[in-house]
């Protein structure tokens, strides 16, 4: 699907005009106050609520990076966690937390990253400064999850995803719209990049839709590639299984499409909200459906998976998404880093 990037108009309703000056005042009181770490810190974030495909993108980064030698740590809030304080989901050897302590999606880049810390904490400041001196091999760079509207603590790149299925979310501010941010809040960000891209696709009109509302960065692409279906214990699943798609995200219907576009047998569905707990109640609800269908295998999300695994009596699979940006971003990315670490070169 080809993506609309036509550049919404500006808001002009009277709460859409106070909403989005309440965020400019935000935004210029934290100015001069945000507190910075002694490390760069790369922060990815997005203006919509969810489903932006912000993970993958961070996993990718994450993963690139640290392939360049450097130690990366990945500093989250930790959503939908019940521990307090700063927590270490990960010291880069993989999950040490469950998603009921550290959140789904810390717990989920602390599995596909093997190498890279991931640190927790409502405080990001005290969390990274936790991470420098606590872990076995201090950082030389924090990856900012979820972090443009984290304006406590100082950044200095700022990457803004916007999603190819809604890139400007109607552009209006909730609870009219899907905003949480004014599209011109895009001009603090230094790139932009379309998430969920279709293959071949380039980042030039993201930005010319962006300029009307003050965004001056550079635009790229990223696509989301799925892979085939795999089993908890990392063995593919049989493809003749028929399956039970289950999930808890903020747009399923990317999910559903890509588990059906295989092929592969559909016994049935449960969609359920964002950030999903999985609840005993949710449990029997899968069970029951799984009698009723004879389905051989629950098929679901990256983030899913970390709350179901081994909780369920018939075999788990997960459908991996991976974010490929186009390599216009790593070029642009080598170069910026570059500039905050001029000793550094890059591999």
């Amino acid at each position: 699907m080809t993506p609309d990037l036509t550049s919404p108009a500006r808001p002009v309703s009277p709460w859409q005009l106070l909403y989005g000056g309440a965020h400019r005042l935000r935004a210029a009181w934290w100015r001069g106050r945000a507190r910075r770490l002694p490390r760069p810190v790369l922060s990815v974030g997005n203006l919509h609520w969810g489903g932006a495909g912000k993970t993958p993108l961070v996993a990718a980064l994450a993963a690139r990076l640290r392939d360049q030698g450097r130690r990366v740590c990945v500093l989250s809030r930790g959503y939908g966690g019940s521990g307090e304080g700063v927590r270490v989901v990960s010291d880069g050897s993989g999950p040490l937390l469950g998603p009921k302590v550290a959140g789904d999606e810390p717990v989920e880049l602390a599995g596909r990253l093997p190498g890279v810390a991931v640190v927790v904490g409502p405080d990001r400041h005290r969390a990274g400064l936790y991470a420098l001196e606590r872990l076995p091999a201090a950082p030389d760079l924090f990856l900012l999850d979820d972090g443009f509207s984290h304006l406590p603590l100082a950044r200095d790149l700022d990457l803004l995803a916007f999603p190819a299925a809604d890139p400007f979310a109607g552009g209006r501010l909730a609870p009219g719209g899907r905003l949480r941010e004014p599209l011109a809040a895009s001009r603090r960000a230094d790139a932009a990049v379309l998430t969920g891209a279709p293959p071949g696709a380039g980042g030039e009109e993201l930005a010319a839709a962006l300029r009307p509302h003050g965004f001056g960065g550079a635009a790229f692409a990223a696509e989301a590639r799925t892979g085939p279906a795999v089993l908890a214990d990392g063995r593919p699943l049989p493809p003749a299984t028929p399956v039970l798609l289950v999930c808890g995200i903020a747009r399923p219907g990317r999910f559903l499409d890509a588990a059906r576009a295989g092929g592969r047998p559909v016994a049935g569905e449960i969609v359920l909200p964002d950030h999903h707990d999985y609840p005993e109640a949710t449990l029997d609800r899968i069970r029951r459906e799984l009698a009723a269908t004879g389905a051989g295998a629950v098929l679901t999300t990256a983030k899913d998976r970390v709350k179901l695994h081994g909780r369920l009596e018939i075999p788990l699979a997960e459908l991996p998404v991976e974010a490929v940006p186009e390599p216009a971003l790593w070029d642009w990315l080598d170069g910026r880093l570059a500039t905050l670490d001029p000793g550094r070169e890059t591999r």
